[in-house]
């Protein structure tokens, strides 16, 4: 088992709410999962390496553009080239527009939004040991 992590914090813009209620598409979690697993390849590996597959996605709340997500990432096992990680998304800040425009809460508790596990591959001849 390997101890190599990542964490990403990232607020949920207009942008990337695609609908009614300001709703953010469950894919954006996915994408801040392939940026974490990106660092974490980077971090083993010395390169960025190639996301293969994700074996289990999880969507468990829902994220609203003005939402604070952090994405943390972990590699649970390494094979040759193989890097199996395990992903978490939480909402840790959410707006409150019922207070003001500009208005928002830092939670007590993270909400879990989204839980996921996946392979990264970094070929054999880019692999330059961990960093």
């Amino acid at each position: 088992m390997s101890n190599v992590k990542a964490v990403i914090r990232l607020r949920m813009s207009s942008h990337d709410a695609h609908y009614g209620g300001n709703l953010v598409d469950g894919a954006r979690m996915l994408g801040l999962f392939g940026d974490v697993a990106t660092e974490l390849c980077i971090r083993m590996d010395g390169d960025e390496g190639l996301f293969r597959a994700y074996d289990s996605v999880e969507f468990l709340a829902p994220v609203y553009a003005g939402d604070f997500i952090e994405a943390e990432g972990e590699i649970v096992n390494t094979g040759n080239t193989s890097r199996k990680m395990r992903f978490e998304a939480r909402k840790v800040i959410r707006p409150r527009p019922d207070v003001n425009d500009s208005a928002a809460d830092v939670l007590a508790e993270p909400v879990v939004v989204c839980r996921a596990s996946g392979t990264c591959v970094v070929p054999k001849d880019k692999q330059r040991g961990q960093r």
